[in-house]
């Protein structure tokens, strides 16, 4: 797996999110999530979310996804002037 496809793979799982997803040696991942659908859930929820587009590659192929996951206002109020710069995909 590369960033690009798990990148693939949480934006058509969470459609109308925002994913970056980084690596250094394809297998160990670090993601910044956007989605609307984020709003009332509380971090664990948001992650299984993320976790659930991703399925059986979680252990396998992705031994490790460090997650960052925000809802749109979220993400605008963590990074002042650069809001959706990181997450576009």
């Amino acid at each position: 797996m590369n960033p690009q496809q798990i990148t693939e793979l949480i934006q058509r799982g969470l459609p109308g999110s925002r994913a970056t997803v980084a690596s250094e040696d394809n297998v160990h991942f670090e993601a910044v999530v956007v989605a609307e659908k984020f709003k009332g859930l509380r971090a664990v929820q948001r992650h299984k979310l993320v976790y659930e587009t991703l399925g059986a590659l979680m252990g396998n192929e992705i031994h490790a996804l460090a997650l960052k996951v925000y809802t749109p206002d979220e993400y605008g109020r963590e990074l002042p002037g650069q809001a959706g710069s990181s997450a576009r995909g």
